[in-house]
């Protein structure tokens, strides 16, 4: 990897020597209807800022087009805009619903593309599919909002928009000469069997950071400028940005205007006040449609700028566009011709040669399309992200005052983003999540190493990690609960991107510390009656409990959560292991590890014997939540994902090592010996491997205990799927599950698709679906088990059918069900694609894969956010074990 191309640029990155990643596609797909755009006085940012709005009103935080680049401070953005001589509106970004309009939540009513990217961008493509005929907006936003949760999403397919595949495949394709010479290829095909007409826009603009009146502070500019250089070329000036060009090659545009406006709210459309200049943010907007002349400025020059060409295209027939943006520094000698050809054939060599390097050897064609699709979701979800709490609330000295009932987010003003973020979902998601980010990692530690690095740290650093200790959870409530990964994350990007002896020490020293501001933070906030029995709150799995986990019970008391008491033994479980790491070159971790070892002990005695027998059901085998109220407990004996989590918590200490750190074995063997009333119950014992080292393992689950759950997970009529594990016991499809209190029933039945509730919001379910971030846990936690077990420890999988396998090859058989939801199947097609045709026969569709966020328990469909690559990115991981097949 690291002798390729790409390889080198990532070296010379990563050591501040070319700073190749300063630009990339780090435009958000959606910034209206954001919290940070949201200064409504009760919240409501969906109502507050609609897509209606966005093409008319500048944004305060960020930027949105439709394919886009921009520099890593989002200061100037280039993006296409598009216009089929149908539609009402310039296509300037994707179209969805809001969380009220869907009967599934908010959800992206478009078809686009992620299809290729190095890491430092040097080579990036995409595409985006649009009708020949006019959007249909109304229809869409009609046909969802009466649909009910029993009902199916109505999805733009489902309009016949693309029937006859009448519509253009719009690609867009960056390579990089130099970290700021970018060639840009645009490619627009008619794939219909008429000819159609396209007008193309490629749009350069500066976000707005000069009108809200904080002039001087980090971020906060005088008004830029955007110039006519020449009839074809443009010319920048920024005070924080050198000058820049966007240059359009003549020979690839049959005819070609220059349009200029300013990247300014249209105060006269939206709130009917007075305007001081017609050059507004829509002005290509009424230009283009309205063919209105006044509304583009006559002297060329503005903070929103654009190339207008139009385009008419025979059946099947394509053209190219291109272009180039660049630095006064970096001027190209030649700027198109031969030149740029060059660049995009060398970005495209350098992109394959890279993923050559680092793709299993053993993968089929199709398992490496899929690895690379899945890359390029991942690394085309990074996004700029901006949000200070404080200014937020304060509001702007040129703005009206925000007079907010809600004052959302109040206790975090120290928390102040402005960074480069892998994002869940660019569209549905476009604002970091901490669980999440901690998955991506994972994949993004194969491709860049220091990238994954720099976003787990990022999150620890003091102005995002509350002065408390909490980590921010999400915009919408950044005092919300998520599942404690990062420290899991933390330990395996360490392992991944280096050898023994050679690993990143700083790094995990570095994240180490603020893990445990962050672990005192759980313990004193989350542990009710300090008995070692967690509640998190939802902790990230939205509406899999019988009830709201995050609200108060409608039984009084409080929930004692097996999720939320294993996520902390799994955060004390690494972090021993990281300590112990540690403690080889610096023996003052040594009383720390022994810290953990303990905590992890008081935890996994309180799982299984706290009252009697803890959270563990001896009569079903299986971990459940609980309801404490005073000295009564109430089992809710619903199996599901909560009570699988448990299996997490296992670490396998090598004693070779542990010989070496006296001062903890001593401390081990002490308490051990003193509090023999643990030892008796906990997992922790020892062996010798079949290499002969002696071996210890901890773990939640005692070894009968772990046989009596796996029986339950191998079921194929439980949570075996033919594509990974259950969120929910197939069971309650024929029973579903019912608690009565205080006269109320509530039920909970297997529900394999999108949600039938709407508890948490209603557009994730965790009732049923396959979601990647536990199963690949489980995956990871089986090789642990598998490691002290040793290869004569055998399960019957799946249950029933008489076929023993060890805890690896278990393993190994559920990443492959996992890799098999985007692999062509014998017919031809992915079950991702939900039983869409065109996905397997025809030629214009059948290469392209989407990474939605969950999928369906028995389909393996596609639900959720469609572009959602960030944690089910982890497939790449996945189709790595194809080794072991």
């Amino acid at each position: 990897m690291w002798e390729t191309n790409e390889g080198k640029r990532l070296k010379a990155d990563a050591a501040r020597k070319q700073n190749w990643k300063r630009w990339g596609p780090y435009l958000a797909e959606r910034q209206w209807g954001t919290v940070r755009e949201d200064y409504s006085p009760d919240g409501s940012c969906w109502q507050y800022f609609s897509h209606d709005h966005s093409r008319s009103r500048a944004y305060r935080w960020g930027e949105d087009g439709l394919l886009g680049f921009t520099d890593r401070e989002c200061r100037l953005c280039f993006a296409l805009s598009l216009w089929n001589e149908k539609d009402g509106i310039l296509k300037e970004r994707l179209f969805g619903l809001t969380g009220p309009e869907g009967n599934h939540g908010e959800d992206v009513k478009e078809l686009y593309y992620y299809l290729a990217s190095t890491p430092t961008h040097s080579f990036a493509k995409a595409r985006y599919r649009y009708p020949h005929s006019a959007f249909p907006y109304d229809q869409l936003v009609k046909e969802n909002t009466n649909r009910g949760r029993l009902d199916p999403e109505f999805e733009l397919s489902d309009t016949g928009v693309f029937n006859e595949n009448r519509f253009f495949d719009v690609d867009a394709t960056y390579a990089k000469a130099g970290p700021n010479d970018t060639v840009v290829e645009v490619t627009v095909i008619n794939r219909g069997p008429e000819s159609a007409k396209l007008h193309v826009l490629p749009t350069l603009w500066f976000r707005n950071t000069w009108s809200w009146g904080r002039k001087g502070k980090e971020g906060y500019t005088t008004k830029p400028l955007i110039i006519q250089e020449s009839k074809h070329s443009f010319s920048t000036e920024h005070e924080s940005l050198e000058r820049f060009h966007l240059a359009i090659d003549p020979d690839s545009v049959p005819n070609c205007e220059s349009l200029f406006t300013e990247n300014q709210t249209n105060v006269a459309r939206l709130f009917g006040a007075a305007m001081e200049s017609p050059f507004v943010k829509d002005s290509f907007h009424d230009y283009v449609i309205h063919n209105r002349k006044d509304v583009v400025n006559p002297e060329l020059r503005g903070t929103k700028a654009a190339f207008h060409t139009v385009l008419e295209l025979a059946p099947g027939a394509s053209h190219k566009i291109r272009l180039r943006l660049y630095s006064h520094k970096e001027t190209p000698t030649h700027l198109f011709g031969g030149d740029a050809q060059r660049v995009i054939d060398q970005g495209e060599r350098d992109y394959s040669d890279f993923y050559k390097a680092i793709e299993p050897p053993a993968a089929s064609p199709e398992e490496r399309h899929v690895y690379r699709q899945a890359y390029a979701g991942l690394l085309w979800s990074k996004q700029f992200y901006y949000y200070s709490v404080r200014e937020w609330l304060e509001g702007d000295p040129t703005q009206p005052n925000p007079n907010r009932v809600t004052k959302r987010n109040a206790e975090w003003e120290t928390l102040y983003n402005r960074d480069i973020i892998s994002m869940p979902d660019k569209w549905e998601y476009p604002w970091y999540a901490a669980w999440d980010l901690a998955f991506h990692t994972i994949s993004l530690s194969k491709v860049d190493p220091d990238f994954a690095k720099q976003q787990l740290i990022l999150m620890l650093r003091e102005w995002y990690m509350h002065p408390n200790g909490q980590m921010p959870a999400y915009e919408f409530a950044f005092s919300d609960v998520n599942p404690p990964v990062h420290a899991w994350a933390c330990w395996r990007v360490y392992k991944i991107t280096g050898k023994p002896g050679e690993r990143d020490r700083d790094f995990l020293a570095r994240t180490f510390q603020k893990l445990l501001i962050n672990f005192t933070w759980w313990v004193n906030r989350k542990d009710v009656d300090g008995k070692n029995l967690f509640s998190g709150g939802f902790l990230g799995l939205d509406n899999i409990g019988v009830f709201d986990r995050g609200q108060p019970l409608p039984t009084g008391g409080h929930l004692e959560q097996a999720d939320g008491t294993a996520w902390m033994a799994f955060f004390c479980g690494t972090m021993l292991s990281m300590a112990l790491e540690l403690a080889k070159y610096d023996p003052s971790y040594e009383d720390l590890a022994s810290k953990f070892f303990e905590h992890f002990i008081s935890i996994t005695d309180a799982m299984n014997n706290f009252g009697g027998t803890g959270l563990w059901d001896e009569e079903d085998g299986f971990y459940y939540d609980q309801i404490r109220s005073g000295d009564k407990t109430i089992p809710l004996r619903l199996r599901s994902l909560v009570g699988i989590i448990p299996l997490l918590a296992v670490e396998v200490l090598d004693d070779a090592i542990i010989d070496k750190l006296p001062g903890f074995t001593k401390r081990m063997s002490w308490f051990l010996h003193q509090r023999d009333d643990l030892a008796r119950h906990i997992s922790y014992m020892a062996h010798r491997s079949e290499e002969g080292k002696l071996q210890s393992l901890l773990a939640i689950p005692s070894e009968p205990r772990l046989r009596r759950m796996m029986k339950y997970i191998c079921d194929e009529n439980e949570f075996l799927s033919p594509y990974g594990i259950r969120s929910l016991s197939r069971k309650y499809a024929d029973e579903p599950y019912v608690f009565k209190a205080e006269g109320q029933s509530y039920t909970v039945g297997y529900v394999p698709g999108e949600s039938t509730t709407a508890m948490f919001g209603g557009n994730s379910n965790w009732r049923g679906p396959i979601w990647f971030p536990i199963n690949y846990l489980f995956v990871e936690a089986l090789e642990r088990y598998h490691h002290f077990y040793g290869p004569h420890y055998k399960i019957e999988f799946p249950t029933g059918s008489g076929q023993m396998k060890t805890l690896q090859e278990i393993s190994v058989d559920i990443s492959l069900r996992m890799t098999k939801i985007f692999l062509p199947q014998a017919d031809g097609s992915r079950p991702c694609h939900a039983g869409d045709t065109r996905y397997r026969d025809d030629p214009a569709w059948k290469d392209l894969v989407l990474f939605h966020e969950y999928f369906h328990g028995d389909t393996g469909a596609g639900l959720g956010a469609s572009h959602q690559t960030g944690w089910t990115a982890l497939v790449t991981r996945c189709l790595e074990r194809t080794k072991w097949r």
